[in-house]
């Protein structure tokens, strides 16, 4: 194995995934307003896009 391949197998994460009761539950905190999405996202080591994602599908209607 080279090198290229070793670093690019390191910074690779398995997806995760999670239920709709946990999304849910994210974007409660977030709706709360005593914590950014971004903080609620950092706090739970999730990634602030895809909370900012769940926030605006629970908006939207579209749910999970």
């Amino acid at each position: 194995m080279s090198i290229m391949e070793s670093v690019g197998n390191k910074s690779r994460r398995a997806r995760r995934s999670f239920t709709p009761e946990f999304k849910a539950e994210i974007v409660e905190l977030c709706r709360r307003g005593d914590r950014s999405i971004g903080q609620v996202a950092k706090d739970f080591g999730l990634v602030e896009t895809r909370v900012r994602d769940w926030v605006l599908s629970a908006r939207s209607g579209h749910l999970w």
